[in-house]
């Protein structure tokens, strides 16, 4: 056991002396952390207004036209943008250049034919072949459809009640009101967490850059390998009372200590600057750190292996870094991806890392969720030690 902890000691110490670790193990992935944090949104900042932009154009500005507009501001599928002195021509031409998704445009007159046989129609301008303006046209439809079923119905109730006490506007207002309280309603929740869980663009970015650095953190360890084959230092340590399995497992848990020191600091920095509740699940966290790391450790330990020049090893490392975290949703969430996509993606040990960890500061999930995640991982970390064990040789 001290033969394999004086290797090991060796290889960190190597490590430690060398400029590019501290880049590929802590400068790179806070950098790369920020930058795609801010670039799905950050976190603090103002909430933004993800609804579709529909300009109005109100030329009646009378009982139903109003609330017609009450309705559509209270969507939460569209937001409407009324301006001053626009014109149609002015509403055509920003859908057409791509600022508005539709435009409606509510001629003078609508409220006095509402009910009319020939009542003045709509004009809703959009392009029915884009997702954006076949759904804004639809909520405007079913919002005119909406308020012309509520006035009939505010009519047949003052038929039957027989009371004309209440004006048309206060009756009107009754009638939407009570589309507002049907007598079933659903409602979706989400799980919580103590503390709860607010969205948080870095629960995306943080994980990720996590677990794509932990693969490019292998440069230096892989590289001390091959340097120790091609000298013929591994094959003089043969010759020593050390046997074949301590010297893989001397390099196997230099890298191990490495990249769990690596993955602990970023999750401080996490938790701390970045304001994710890493610690609200501590057991689930220390169970995907120690599954992450002894999955890269054997990657490492392979690609050691296998690699014949530092050239090589370079190679070995970035090549399934970029695979494996573009597979695995680092650089976008699966969550966005077709459902063949988000199973291809699964086959990266980085889709993994990303549910397990997401789970606990994203999904607010408990330990019970990262149980299947880290067996994956594990199973990876399995397969490369074991192909590691078997291709790893000593030049003569």
């Amino acid at each position: 056991m001290i033969r394999i902890l004086d290797l090991a000691w060796k290889d960190l110490l190597q490590n430690l002396r060398e400029k590019q670790t501290f880049m590929f193990l802590l400068i790179m992935p806070i950098i790369f952390t920020l930058l795609f944090g801010f670039a799905f949104g950050g976190v603090g900042g103002t909430e933004s207004d993800s609804r579709l932009p529909v300009g109005v154009l109100d030329q009646d500005n009378n009982l139903f036209s109003q609330a017609l507009m009450k309705l559509l501001q209270s969507s939460d599928v569209i937001r409407l943008e009324e301006k001053v002195d626009q014109s149609p021509a002015d509403l055509e031409k920003r859908v057409t250049d791509n600022k508005l998704a539709a435009a409606l445009v509510i001629p003078a007159g609508y409220s006095d034919r509402f009910l009319a046989e020939d009542p003045l129609k709509l004009t809703v301008v959009a392009d029915i072949y884009n997702t954006a303006g076949s759904t804004a046209q639809g909520v405007i439809q079913t919002a005119a459809n909406r308020l012309k079923i509520s006035l009939m119905a505010a009519q047949v109730a003052a038929q039957i009640v027989g009371s004309t006490s209440e004006s048309e506007e206060t009756t009107l207002e009754k009638t939407l009101a009570a589309w507002d309280r049907p007598p079933i309603s659903v409602r979706v929740t989400t799980p919580a967490t103590s503390g709860g869980i607010k969205e948080n663009a870095f629960a995306q970015t943080s994980p990720a850059m996590m677990a794509q650095f932990a693969i490019a953190g292998l440069l230096g360890s892989a590289q001390i390998i091959v340097n120790e084959r091609r000298s013929r230092c591994l094959q003089r340590l043969r010759t020593t009372a050390i046997s074949h399995s301590q010297i893989l497992l001397g390099h196997f848990l230099a890298m191990f200590v490495l990249i769990l020191a690596q993955i602990f600091i970023l999750i401080v920095f996490g938790q701390l600057f970045l304001k994710l509740n890493y610690l609200g699940q501590p057991l689930a966290v220390l169970i995907m750190m120690l599954a992450l790391a002894l999955f890269v450790s054997g990657l490492g330990l392979l690609i050691g292996a296998v690699a014949k020049s530092e050239d090589q090893a370079v190679i070995f490392a970035l090549i399934p870094m970029f695979v494996f975290s573009a597979m695995g949703g680092a650089w976008m969430p699966l969550e966005f991806t077709s459902k063949t996509f988000q199973a291809i993606g699964h086959l990266s040990p980085v889709a993994w890392a990303m549910d397990g960890f997401k789970n606990i500061i994203a999904r607010g999930l408990g330990l019970e969720s990262v149980l299947i995640p880290a067996a994956a991982l594990l199973g990876y970390a399995v397969m490369f030690f074991g192909l590691a064990v078997w291709r790893f040789r000593f030049d003569e």
